[in-house]
């Protein structure tokens, strides 16, 4: 079935990877040693993370609300769903082949794979999706308290191994480059949802086309988000690289 295209969320989804791009982009310059930057521990750089990955998972949401008010079956949904799960397998190769002691094995992409197969089960479940989501979010630090101060010991070594570390009921953060676990982000996208049920019930069109032309090359990048996604950083690390080669005692990796 041919579907309409939201500008909107196609900008929406522009502007977190324009932002994601500037990201990568200082983040590479500092692993290549052009800067001198925390981006482990600094807050100017783990805010920024945490506001790019909400809007990526905010934008997925209300892209599954939208899909739903567009009556996308099934079919449609797995050929999708296969190309971000494929694309987080190679996220895993790539990041091992970089980062052979912090390679990702559930980052952004791999979270999304599973995230995606909870909204669209939990999409009908309408305004309830907004204490959810809260629900979802606040989990993270209960869970949290709990280990800390009421549990311990195995069961918190348990939370903490990487059989389960996927839900995000930890304690310690695994030694991983990107980590986007189920809770708390998944009420982020659940959020999503919500928004575009909220539209809808207001009858407010999520397919608008009526973008300003300034907008409309964040629309362009926004259509085609995951290639993207998959290309960027082989095209700046390899920029960089070249640039270390060419430059006589330039950086090396």
């Amino acid at each position: 079935m041919p579907s309409a295209r939201s500008a909107l969320l196609d900008a929406l989804r522009g502007l977190a990877m324009l932002w994601m791009t500037v990201f990568h982009f200082c983040f590479d310059l500092n692993h290549f040693g052009y800067i001198q930057q925390d981006f482990y521990r600094n807050p100017v750089w783990t805010w920024q993370r945490t506001l790019i990955v909400s809007l990526f998972l905010f934008c997925a949401g209300l892209g599954q609300a939208f899909a739903r008010d567009q009556g996308l079956g099934w079919p449609r949904f797995w050929r999708r769903w296969l190309q971000v799960a494929g694309a987080a397998m190679l996220v895993t190769l790539g990041s091992w082949w970089m980062y052979p002691n912090s390679f990702i094995y559930f980052g952004v992409l791999h979270g999304m794979a599973l995230m995606l197969i909870v909204t669209r089960l939990t999409a009908h479940w309408g305004g309830w999706l907004w204490p959810l989501g809260g629900l979802a979010i606040a989990s993270k630090f209960i869970a949290y308290y709990a280990l800390s101060v009421w549990a311990g010991g195995q069961l918190d070594a348990f939370f903490n191994g990487p059989a389960l570390n996927w839900l995000g009921w930890i304690t310690q953060k695994p030694v991983t480059e990107d980590y986007v676990p189920l809770f708390p982000w998944l009420g982020v996208m659940w959020w999503g949802v919500a928004v575009g049920h909220t539209l809808r019930r207001h009858g407010t069109r999520l397919h608008w086309q009526g973008l300003p032309a300034a907008f409309q090359p964040l629309s362009v990048l926004g259509r085609w988000s995951l290639s993207y996604y998959l290309l960027h950083q082989p095209v700046l690390i390899g920029g960089l690289m070249l640039l270390g080669w060419l430059t006589a005692g330039g950086p090396r990796p």
